[in-house]
């Protein structure tokens, strides 16, 4: 037998005892079916189904435009207190189980489509750093040498700021608004990727069935992106999911300070910039966004731990 037999051979075991190929339960079925069975994963799926069914039915749910100012259409106040019937409030009063902020809208209606605006928030700015950063980190970790040192350089010196004021100084050049607070944090969330996706890479990159593939005449390009980066994709995938919470987070931030979202745009973070001042006085303008916030990042930890226990072969031997 050849020496290229031989690789080919050592290759093909390789990948078998992977679950690349030629296992009958494909990767991801099995990797939902443990994150099913996991405690963590059940409550982030539940939590994040729900957010998602909130966010598309938010028309049919919410019982006011968000927008819709009530004075002068029903008999209510500024800063008015949560009513809701079931629980003993007058009946002769309107029904509103948020309360009403300070310009006299639903508070519910406003945190139901606030779902919309913090969802793709999260997706968007997970989606655009992780197609850069990937791209990045894979080609400095497959090509290495001086395109390594100049990505990784780069990366680093983003790394030495912190997220968030880096992500401040970049809206208070742009200008405010929920664009450029997208822009951003991607920015600030490239680097992560990069270096998770560059360590992966280079663990990847030494594997047999990757000699084997360079000794059969495939390219560098499509060594890298058909062989080596679908294998390196399962820590991306965590981190990911985890990514998603802290943008929400960041978007939030940027939101309250009044760089991100801008009024009447009903985003949880500006509902908590416009209601600070009211927290003793009306603490129901707080909380509700709050505790909105604090569910969302809560059911994406929750999922981004499932989805990392589910991925670990340690743990299911």
């Amino acid at each position: 037998m050849t020496r290229l037999n031989i690789a080919s051979a050592n290759a093909a075991e390789t990948i078998l005892e992977d679950g690349l190929i030629g296992d009958p339960v494909p990767l991801w079925r099995k990797t939902l079916g443990r994150l099913l069975r996991l405690r963590s994963g059940q409550v982030g799926l539940f939590i994040i189904g729900t957010l998602i069914l909130v966010a598309i039915f938010a028309p049919l749910i919410a019982p006011y435009d968000p927008d819709q100012v009530l004075i002068g259409v029903e008999q209510v106040k500024r800063r008015e207190p949560p009513c809701i019937h079931l629980l003993g409030c007058d009946a002769s009063r309107p029904q509103h189980i948020m309360g009403i902020d300070g310009n006299a809208r639903d508070s519910f209606s406003r945190i139901l489509y606030g779902t919309r605006v913090s969802l793709i928030i999260g997706l968007t700015t997970v989606t655009t750093a992780l197609i850069v950063g990937v791209f990045l980190g894979a080609i400095a970790g497959y090509f290495r040498g001086w395109v390594d040192n100049i990505i990784m350089r780069i990366m680093d010196v983003i790394l030495g700021f912190p997220s968030l004021l880096l992500a401040i100084a970049i809206v208070a050049v742009l200008g405010p608004g929920i664009r450029n607070a997208l822009l951003a944090i991607s920015i600030v969330s490239v680097p992560a990727y990069a270096r998770v996706t560059r360590a992966s890479v280079l663990s990847v990159k030494t594997f047999d069935f990757v000699a084997a593939t360079r000794v059969l005449g495939g390219s560098k390009w499509r060594i890298l992106f058909l062989r080596v980066l679908p294998n390196a994709i399962t820590p991306i995938v965590v981190l990911a999911t985890l990514g998603v919470a802290t943008a929400i987070l960041d978007a939030a931030g940027l939101s309250f300070l009044g760089l991100g979202a801008q009024p009447p745009t009903p985003e949880w973070g500006t509902m908590l910039g416009s209601a600070r001042n009211e927290i003793f006085s009306a603490p129901h303008l707080v909380f509700f966004p709050g505790l909105a916030i604090m569910l969302t990042v809560l059911g994406f930890n929750l999922l981004g731990d499932g989805l990392r226990d589910a991925l670990d072969p340690r743990l299911h031997t």
